[in-house]
């Protein structure tokens, strides 16, 4: 569980900065438009997942993982970097941008599904038992 914490909380508060810095370059939710920069963030959860779920394997694991324990090793890491972004979020929401929050809150849900098909891709890349399902 410790690695979990561990990724879970990179993961976090590198996405809470996240939500807090690029509003100070003008880059705000708008509906119907993403910037590119935007794009950027998926690259947060995916380089978390991606040494999270390798440094399970090669030390928790002993090189030897299954698909169902790195994806639900992946969705720890998630699960905990999730808690930590919404908390960072509604943070932001509350006291920096009271204004429309739809498209914020749908950025949110868009980073959710993106979360879990990077953790299926992570499972996938570092399943070493490809055999068996666990």
């Amino acid at each position: 569980m410790k690695n979990a914490i561990t990724f879970g909380l990179f993961i976090g508060i590198l996405s809470g900065l996240w939500i807090f810095i690029i509003p100070k370059f003008g880059l705000t939710p708008q509906s119907g438009f993403m910037s590119p920069v935007e794009y950027c963030a998926g690259l947060i959860p995916l380089i978390g997942l991606y040494f999270g779920v390798r440094s399970y394997r090669n030390n928790d694991c002993k090189g030897k993982m299954g698909f169902l324990e790195g994806l639900i090793q992946a969705f720890k890491i998630l699960l905990i970097g999730g808690v930590v972004a919404v908390a960072a979020a509604i943070v932001y929401v509350d006291e920096i941008n009271r204004q429309d929050i739809t498209d914020f809150s749908g950025r949110m849900f868009g980073a959710l599904l993106v979360g879990l098909l990077l953790a299926l891709g992570v499972a996938a890349l570092f399943t070493t038992k490809h055999n068996k399902v666990d």
